[in-house]
């Protein structure tokens, strides 16, 4: 894949009643947080922003910790948005609403 900077928003959903489902969550956020990756959290979902292999590999790594740790099952959502030809960035696509 290429090098362009693309956009991911990932969404855990813990299926599980051993902890609290926040607990999980606050867990995968921890590890966006220090991947170093430029994220968003908004009350829905996180939102990633970085290289496609950098972005890929802190998905991939939320899902490894999350089996790792015992989450006995969850769903992950995913939006990814490329674009072929340049980096795609949030600030362009959601700027203009920002106060």
């Amino acid at each position: 894949m290429h090098h362009y900077i693309i956009n991911a928003s990932i969404q855990i959903v813990p299926i599980v009643l051993d902890r609290h489902p926040y607990q999980w969550v606050d867990d995968a956020i921890a590890i966006i947080t220090n991947s170093g990756i430029k994220y968003e959290v908004t009350p829905f979902a996180t939102i990633l922003e970085g290289r496609y292999d950098e972005v890929m590999k802190v998905i991939h790594e939320v899902n490894e910790f999350l089996y790792q740790k015992g989450c006995a099952e969850w769903i992950t959502n995913l939006q990814i948005q490329i674009r072929s030809s340049g980096d795609i960035t949030g600030e362009e696509k959601a700027g203009k609403f920002r106060g």
